[in-house]
């Protein structure tokens, strides 16, 4: 990644952050933690504040993973649909923490339910961010089969976000599983046939192939050290890099 030229001014106008379920759960075991969802927040607001347009996705597997219910012998068209509505939880209780600290947020649903967040409108979507408000795209692309991942991709390129930044609990993305593998190597650039043909688990198949095809850069880093959000957005050498 080019190293920040410019001290305080973002190399990116517009981005899609991609969480899971797993990083508003905390040190938890189940649900959502009310202080990481703030921490989160706060962390979104700082680059709200540098001018930068925040889109982002938020997963489920905190409270239901689909595939993995699917597995234990659900239908699989039930389990995803369940593990869609869990993203919502999670996209309204990230909308809480950031309304609390003054950021004008819209909660954007593939499944409708007008009660509780907006259906996905493309254009409706670009103009609240071109009005300075913070979107939270919930329930993945709202078809069973889908992961959040593909999701991301696609309402990054639908938005025309220059970037996916994708927060992991690792510091980018390794030729082998570091937890398991104390010698894996951290890889810090490469591109989206790299991903594909080493069968590296940045994003799945289907997400690499809509970034690729719109050359859509991801850049995955670790959430769990503060303030890693706000250098990937100011250009630092963070994380690693997936491009063409």
């Amino acid at each position: 990644m080019t190293v920040e030229t410019q001290p305080g001014v973002p190399k990116y106008r517009r981005i899609l952050l991609k969480l899971s379920g797993e990083a508003l759960m905390g040190d938890q075991g189940f649900g959502v933690d009310p202080k990481m969802a703030a921490r989160i927040a706060e962390e979104i607001r700082e680059i709200h504040e540098l001018g930068v347009e925040v889109a982002a996705t938020v997963g489920g597997g905190n409270i239901v993973r689909g595939m993995a219910i699917s597995a234990a012998g659900m239908d699989r068209v039930s389990g995803d649909h369940m593990g869609m509505l869990s993203t919502v939880i999670n996209a309204l209780a990230l909308q809480n923490a950031l309304e609390k600290l003054g950021v004008h947020t819209r909660v954007q649903s593939a499944i409708t339910m007008q009660a509780v967040a907006e259906p996905f409108i493309r254009r409706r979507a670009i103009r609240h961010l071109e009005k300075r408000r913070v979107v939270v795209f919930a329930a993945g692309t709202g078809n069973p089969y889908f992961s959040t991942d593909t999701a991301a991709a696609l309402r990054a390129a639908e938005i025309g976000a220059e970037v996916i930044l994708k927060a992991t609990k690792v510091d980018g993305v390794y030729d082998d599983d570091p937890a398991r593998n104390p010698a894996a190597q951290l890889i810090k650039e490469l591109t989206y046939r790299e991903v594909l043909e080493r069968g590296l688990r940045v994003m799945d198949s289907t997400a690499i192939a809509l970034c690729m095809e719109n050359r859509l850069p991801i850049v995955v880093f670790n959430l769990r050290r503060r303030g890693t959000i706000r250098s990937v957005v100011l250009g630092v050498d963070e994380g690693s890099v997936v491009h063409s």
